[in-house]
This record gives structure tokens, sequence and C-alpha cells, in this order.
């Protein structure tokens, strides 16, 4: 699942990412997809549960339904490609954080492996399961943790972001105690 592409500093990458919800028209190419996917894969899981399967979705018309799971999620309708996160139906509220624990790390690791290839990403959350499950046939011992759109900016490219709308590192870290 390797490819020779020109890749981006990793600092550089997670100063360049950012939310992008407005893409061209135009495809991914098929070994920068492949390498977004593979950083999924490697990516690390509590006990290496690995509680994830990857959806793949680039048809358009599967593309604007998904876009209508949630009404934060109208972006995904207009991705390149949107991986759709799903995982098994959890037995308890234990299991179920731990999903999500590491299906973020997952998002966050496609979505740096993307920017380092200057491609765009954004994530969202579902909230209409059942049409999530007939787009994409999942299987009913499982649910859609989340999709993460990907496409090129149609804005402005990906670039490390000098003055980014964080609060002040000072108000954020907090050193041995609160």
């Amino acid at each position: 699942m390797t490819s020779n592409v020109t890749d981006m500093e990793t600092w550089d990458a997670i100063r360049a990412r950012r939310n992008v919800r407005a893409y061209e028209d135009r495809p991914i190419p098929p070994e920068h997809l492949e390498r977004i996917l593979e950083a999924a894969w490697r990516t690390p899981s509590s006990m290496n549960e690995q509680p994830w399967d990857f959806v793949v979705c680039t048809d358009r018309e599967a593309l604007r339904r998904l876009a209508e799971t949630w009404r934060y999620a109208r972006h995904v309708g207009g991705s390149a490609v949107t991986v759709v996160l799903v995982a098994p139906l959890p037995a308890d509220q234990d299991s179920r954080d731990w999903i999500f624990y590491d299906m973020g790390q997952a998002t966050m690791q496609m979505m740096l492996a993307a920017a380092d290839l200057g491609i765009g990403s954004s994530h969202a959350a579902l909230d209409d399961q059942a049409l999530a499950r007939e787009v994409l046939g999942i299987p009913e011992d499982r649910f859609c943790v989340g999709l993460v759109a990907f496409g090129h900016p149609a804005d402005r490219p990906l670039r490390p972001i000098e003055r980014p709308d964080r609060r002040p590192l000072d108000q954020v870290i907090h050193r041995e105690r609160w």
C-alpha cells in the first residue's frame, strides 16, 4: 500500500490540517487514497482490538445520500471520497467509549495522512443510522461511528497556518497540576 508521493514534513502537515468542507470536482489519485486508508489501518487501538471497518464511498449518489444523515454532514455530498467508520454495536458504555476513542484516532490519522498529501478533509457525525445502513448495506450488528470526507480544497491549498484560531497555549496547557 505504499507509494512514491511528495510528502510534507509531519509538523507542517499538523500545522496545515484544517477542516475543509468545499472541494474541487476532481478525484483523489488512487495511490493517495491507498495511503490514507493505510493510515487508518495502521492506527493503534485499545488492546489492539481494531474495532473498525472502513467503507470507502466515491459514488456521487451515495455521497449525496450520506450527506443527509446529519444536518452538519452536507460537505460529504461534494467530497471526492468519504470514508465511513463502522464498528460493532457496543455491549456497554465502556466498550462504546473505547470504540469512539479508537475511531477518533483513526479519523485523525487519516486526516493527517491526507494533509501530508495536500488533500483536505472534514469529519462528521451522523444521526440517521437507518439511512447510512440502507445506502451502504451495513449489517445489523454494526453501526456507523462517523464520516470523514476528503477532497482537494476548493478555496486555497493546505499550508501551515501561522496564527491559528485557537485558545492561547498558556490557557490550555497545565503542567503537573491544574
